[in-house]
């Protein structure tokens, strides 16, 4: 018999229990609030018991597919109207703002669907499709960026990238780095941060990538609710169900973390998986619900 020491088991606490120890939550958006089924049911009694408690909060998502106001909507037609657009803190916030300092004219062409190039053209900026860009305009292109969605046909649009950055020395931007989505209980489909790692090692240039688990993400969240009043890291909790990206980005930055296993974490792999990788949450919720 192996006379190695058992680790403890992972204690798994509730959310309400911890979360009153803080001003304000960042959530992660799928996994926590949402799943392929759409909204949790009974999120609602979260978000009242935060307001009763005086706890602000903010979604905090690497979901670049759509506008804050269109993300929001979808959480209003569920009957949340306390997620409103101004809650909402997505990488393309943040992919917008360096396009718009960076990038002063030209073409910006973008992989992913219609809806997400809000991102680009808030930013003053003409775009196009990757699909739709001609040969003869490839000159005219001053940065590609990867955007989202699920619907959006992947392997043409990945060739017409390859080719034109095999062509053009421009910025590649990065809008979201998730790898993974869920589309069912147990199924996963790949993301566009994936893809994008993969057109890198193509083409073998460096992508500017924006989202968790990059710090800076943390930072432009910060920032953004300390308009509300004066917060320290400390008021703040992160809450999220992936332990590379939620867990791993609170960390670095500085901030408390809750792994919530209602996601992409299953509990019978929680303990796996934190072994594996060394990424440590300070709590282990089952969901936001309780």
């Amino acid at each position: 018999m192996s006379t190695e020491s058992r680790r403890p088991e992972v204690v798994v606490q509730s959310f309400r229990s911890i979360v009153t120890g803080y001003k304000a939550v960042f959530f992660d958006a799928y996994g926590v609030l949402k799943n392929h089924r759409g909204i949790i049911p009974g999120i609602e009694n979260t978000f009242a018991f935060l307001r009763d408690n005086g706890i602000t909060f903010y979604i905090v998502t690497n979901d670049a597919s759509r506008s804050p106001l269109k993300l929001a909507s979808a959480y209003l037609d569920a009957g949340l109207s306390e997620i409103t657009e101004e809650r909402i803190i997505s990488s393309g916030m943040l992919a917008r703002e360096f396009l718009h300092r960076k990038v002063k004219s030209g073409l910006v062409a973008y992989v992913g669907t219609h809806v997400s190039a809000h991102y680009v053209e808030t930013a003053g900026l003409k775009t196009i499709s990757i699909q739709d860009l001609e040969p003869e305009q490839a000159d005219e292109v001053s940065a590609l960026v990867f955007l989202d969605d699920e619907g959006f046909q992947w392997e043409p649009g990945l060739n017409h990238a390859i080719n034109l950055l095999r062509s053009r020395n421009i910025p590649v931007i990065v809008a979201n780095t998730d790898h993974t989505y869920p589309v069912s209980r147990n199924d996963v489909s790949v993301a566009v941060g994936a893809l994008a790692d993969m057109v890198e090692r193509v083409v073998g240039k460096r992508f500017i990538r924006f989202g968790k688990p990059d710090p800076q993400m943390f930072n432009f969240a910060l920032e953004h609710i300390r308009q509300e009043g004066p917060l320290d890291k400390a008021d703040v909790l992160m809450v999220g169900d992936t332990l590379e990206t939620d867990i791993m980005g609170g960390n670095h930055f500085g901030i408390d973390t809750a792994l919530v296993l209602s996601g992409n974490t299953r509990r019978r792999d929680v303990q796996m998986l934190m072994d594996a990788t060394g990424i440590l949450p300070d709590y282990v919720c089952e969901s936001i619900l309780d």
